[in-house]
């Protein structure tokens, strides 16, 4: 690995960016004063004219990965605008990836190659990592490590993170900050209990669908239309590792795509724990849904339990 594959990790508390696509081969940009943009994304002050290294720019020579189609023809055709270590540092630079009280050298943040693809799995890699889009920081305000919320509705879904579509992910984060606001702890099932899943042949993104009549959460207003080619590795550190493997070394989630997500349809309250029954049961008792833009807006709360108490007070049940 060069040295401009590993990026340093950032805690900057800039607020969340909508980036813009680049597909450029070199990015090039004069000395400035002040960050500018390029191609919709900031980029760090440049005092000097700069190419890509050798390195990445041979990568296009390289012959794709087979044996993937049983993934649909626009996953893995996807390419990443995250090839070029220079756009993956720029954007780490103003966007915080780490949760607070956390060392940043738990993971390894890197660029992908010309030849990776969302849906690729560990084939020869020497550590192990998973996939994550640049929307689930800067827009969902994801913080690494996973908390174990979102860990077990992965693994009872039985795909990698960015197998789930972003706007489903907006639920998750939704329903945390929900449960908080009435001293719950969010448990996998009783989130998945508002929900169906119907995965497609051959596999694509998947989506939650919502139950009208018992989901108290609005639908995710943000568009993901263009989160597709904004993704990057997470390698785990061997440091680390317990906060993304069980003490046996199987991963807590999927790392990688696969081939048989879970199909939930109709979850019945006799399925459900005692204390899956008594989220699901407080929760049923909202008679108003819920904005999920606005309850995510809490992650990036200067004052998040000031918020989660305003919450709290809107729900009448403090």
């Amino acid at each position: 690995m060069s040295s401009s594959d590993s990026v340093s990790l950032s805690t900057s508390s800039s607020e969340s960016i909508e980036f813009g696509r680049s597909r450029g081969r070199h990015v090039e940009e004069e000395s400035t004063t002040s960050g500018g943009m390029v191609g919709g994304i900031p980029m760090e002050t440049v005092r000097e004219v700069r190419e890509d290294p050798p390195e990445e720019l041979a990568e296009s020579n390289w012959l794709a990965k087979g044996d993937y189609g049983w993934v649909a023809t626009d996953v893995r055709s996807q390419s990443s605008l995250f090839r070029w270590s220079r756009l993956l540092n720029s954007w780490l630079n103003c966007t915080p990836v780490i949760a607070k009280g956390v060392s940043g050298g738990i993971v390894s943040l890197e660029r992908v190659n010309a030849i990776d693809r969302i849906c690729h799995g560990q084939e020869r890699a020497t550590e192990k990592f998973f996939y994550m889009y640049m929307c689930h920081f800067s827009q969902l305000h994801v913080r690494l490590p996973l908390d174990d919320f979102t860990m077990g509705v992965l693994r009872a879904l039985n795909i990698a993170p960015t197998q789930l579509h972003p706007n489903s992910w907006a639920y998750m984060q939704a329903f945390c900050v929900l449960c908080q606001s009435v001293y719950l702890q969010p448990s996998p099932y009783a989130f998945l209990y508002f929900y169906d899943t119907r995965p497609r042949q051959p596999t694509t993104w998947l989506s939650l669908i919502s139950h009208p009549s018992i989901n108290r959460l609005v639908a995710f207003s943000q568009s993901f239309k263009h989160f597709k080619d904004g993704y990057f590795k997470v390698v785990v550190k061997e440091e680390s590792k317990s906060h993304f493997l069980n003490t046996d070394g199987s991963k807590k989630f999927p790392f990688s795509w696969t081939g048989t997500p879970s199909r939930y349809k109709d979850i019945g309250t006799d399925e459900l724990s005692a204390g899956d029954k008594e989220v699901v049961e407080t929760l049923m008792k909202f008679t108003d849904k819920l904005p999920t833009k606005g309850l995510i807006r809490v992650y990036n709360s200067v004052h998040p339990i000031i918020d989660i108490e305003g919450i709290c007070l809107l729900l009448r049940l403090c």
